[in-house]
């Protein structure tokens, strides 16, 4: 997952351009869409193994209203990042995109394409996985090296 800091590094050179976001199906979020929020999300919790976890995330929420000419260009993105900066504690934190695709999701932000006239915010899904494989008795898949004689 990208950073705030990764984020802005990557667009603060294309400020003039207008932004938008690709769906993981490739689907864009319509072009008239709103930043409605910059949040720290904090959650605490433990596995299935009894450790207990900390994660914070930032999350920008994407909201399509029926103002079909608003656009947002990508130094107003960046102005609402800045103005979210009292809420996040750094900018080390990974970003993800809430968006309703059909229903409210959260897509962790993978890659920053540019092109002549936009920048993509491009977004993956989000999966669960086993933080505590070994003890819950489940194998981790081999890592095959180069050279390693296992592929």
């Amino acid at each position: 997952m990208m950073t705030i800091a990764e984020l802005k590094s990557a667009l603060t050179p294309y400020s003039d351009k207008i932004l938008q976001i690709q769906l993981p199906d490739q689907s864009l979020v319509p072009a008239h869409f709103h930043i409605t929020e910059v949040a720290f999300l904090k959650k605490d919790f433990i596995d299935c193994g009894g450790t207990i976890r900390h994660e914070g995330r930032c999350q920008l929420q994407a909201w399509v209203a029926d103002d079909y000419d608003h656009r947002v260009p990508v130094s107003r993105f960046l102005k609402i990042l800045e103005h979210g900066a009292p809420v996040l504690p750094t900018e080390a934190l990974p970003v993800e995109v809430e968006y309703e695709h059909p229903v409210i999701s959260q897509f962790p932000l993978v890659e920053v394409k540019v092109t002549d006239e936009t920048v993509t915010l491009v977004v993956e899904n989000r999966h669960t996985d086993c933080l505590a494989k070994d003890v819950c008795g489940l194998t981790p898949e081999p890592s095959c090296a180069p050279g390693s004689g296992c592929c």
